[in-house]
């Protein structure tokens, strides 16, 4: 039995989007370094704020300001960061309820070992060197320095040291924008010695800030391993050395490429390979206009649908070496291979008179 194939496979794009107020309240408060949640129907403080009410749906606008100090709710231990994620070395993932709120906040507390990390525990907030208008601002949580009257030291979530790069995932990260399409928000950098907060929390607050954040776009990222099984195992391997297989169905006589170890019509299982192809035919097409992130190929080119000789389902490729205006149905062409490749590079036209519709019309 042949051995399955796999390949790591990484799907990847900046998701962008708009804020409405309250977002926008929060984010730029961050990039100050100040953490505001919203006054729910209930008078819970919610944190982070909502735009509308979880038990009544009402919108809620009424933002207060919450320590940047509080207490672990609950948590659970990361040995083995991933790509992306708040601290390079292991961590524990916290909820943190922020003195002056009612709901906690999840995000990442820096701390030695799991022996060190308990339910109840003080922690306080370590700012980002940097900060852009994002959840990053916040680097992520410490162990709070307890006073000698127990109170936290610098109340405003004074850091034993700022985040620096060593410390952080791989990944960039969530950046904020302001309106004017400008980019990043500069912010201030290095040590700051924050004026202590006075009073009791949560306390009334503005949420007017100059420069606010309108929006943000997040870098969007899934690392998978795909195993295409053995049926696709062979056809792939078939194709590294330029051959098009595929399968047979045993019931209804039709051969599908790519082989998809059944097949589709009458579900029964496909074993018979059978070499199809390398020309084909063109049943139908697209003129592509918008030029694909990463792709060199430049616009306007054209994908089709192509049936092998041989084949009885058409696979989709690139056709090139022809005016895409003059790409058409029923065009005959061949594969064009590049040097050490495991796959087409596209088809090309052969220069044989165009196939008559009724040959290839139950492809379409």
């Amino acid at each position: 039995m042949s051995e399955v194939l796999t390949a790591p496979l990484v799907v990847e794009f900046p998701f962008t989007r708009s804020l409405g107020p309250v977002q926008s309240a929060f984010l730029t408060g961050l990039r100050e370094r100040t953490v505001l949640g919203v006054r729910a129907r209930d008078g819970r403080v919610v944190v982070p704020p909502v735009e509308y009410d979880p038990v009544t749906a009402d919108e809620l606008r009424d933002l207060v300001e919450v320590a940047p100090a509080g207490t672990v709710t609950t948590w659970a231990w990361n040995p083995s960061p991933r790509r992306g994620q708040p601290l390079a070395t292991p961590f524990a993932w916290v909820l943190v309820r922020l003195d002056g709120a009612d709901t906690a906040l999840l995000h990442a507390l820096d701390a030695p070992g799991p022996d060190t990390v308990r339910t109840g525990m003080r922690v306080q907030i370590r700012w980002a060197a940097e900060r852009t208008g994002a959840i990053g601002d916040i680097a992520c949580f410490e162990p709070a320095e307890e006073t000698a009257g127990g109170a936290v030291d610098g109340a405003a979530g004074v850091p034993r040291g700022e985040a620096n790069g060593s410390r952080r995932g791989g990944a960039g990260p969530l950046r904020g924008h302001n309106g004017d399409g400008r980019g990043d928000i500069p912010a201030g950098t290095g040590r700051r010695q924050a004026e202590p907060h006075s009073g009791e929390f949560p306390r009334p607050h503005t949420s007017e800030f100059a420069d606010p954040i309108t929006g943000i776009t997040a870098p969007a990222r899934l690392d998978y391993t795909y195993a295409p099984g053995r049926t696709q195992s062979r056809y792939l391997r078939g194709l590294a050395e330029r051959r098009t297989l595929g399968e047979r169905c045993p019931a209804c006589c039709k051969v599908y490429v790519p082989p998809r170890g059944a097949c589709p019509t009458c579900g029964v299982a496909t074993a018979e390979q059978v070499e199809v192809g390398p020309r084909g035919t063109v049943t139908t097409f697209c003129i592509v206009n918008i030029k694909a992130r990463n792709l060199d190929i430049e616009v306007p080119y054209v994908y089709a649908h192509i049936a092998l000789d041989g084949a009885d389902l058409a696979l989709h490729a690139r056709i090139g070496g022809i005016p895409y205006d003059q790409v058409r149905m029923g065009l005959r062409v061949e594969p064009v291979w590049a040097e050490g490749a495991r796959y087409p590079d596209h088809y090309r036209p052969t220069g044989e008179p165009d196939a008559d519709y009724d040959s290839y019309k139950e492809l379409i």
